[in-house]
């Protein structure tokens, strides 16, 4: 991407379906457990999202997947992202490195088996965000 603000650079950074309950219930999951203030979210729907999307030469119309991009060094996708985010939120969820003992083409299947069904998963209806909370996001 083009010149990202200083703060962005040393962040990870989430890109989920803003139009999808279910992944707006797991970025508030992940919301509550930054600790260390690691996360800044975007919907992939926009312009910032967009822009990830279009310059990573991704389908920038299809919104299944979750994104995790760390600017100046790499993204991962699905599974990948997903396993990734957990084990930097540490603890516990440090663990969740035992996933990748599964081969990622079937972690891949089980996600897209969920992606499939996110939409009746859970309602559309998202906690509104507090005024800290807020500073993660990016403005589109």
């Amino acid at each position: 991407m083009e010149k990202l603000p200083d703060n962005y650079r040393d962040k990870y950074i989430v890109f989920y379906d803003g139009d999808c309950g279910f992944c707006n219930f797991w970025v508030q999951w992940i919301l509550d457990r930054d600790k260390k203030d690691q996360f800044l979210f975007a919907a992939l729907q926009s312009n910032f999202g967009q822009t990830f999307l279009k310059q990573s030469q991704l389908e920038h119309q299809d919104f299944d997947s979750i994104y995790l991009w760390k600017p100046n060094s790499f993204y991962l996708k699905k599974s990948d992202a997903a396993i990734k985010i957990a084990r930097t939120l540490g603890g516990v969820y440090h663990t969740a490195i035992l996933g990748k003992l599964l081969p990622y083409f079937i972690r891949d299947f089980l996600y897209d088996q969920v992606a499939k069904r996110r939409k009746n998963l859970m309602s559309q209806h998202c906690r509104i965000p507090s005024e800290k909370d807020r500073k993660k996001f990016i403005p589109d």
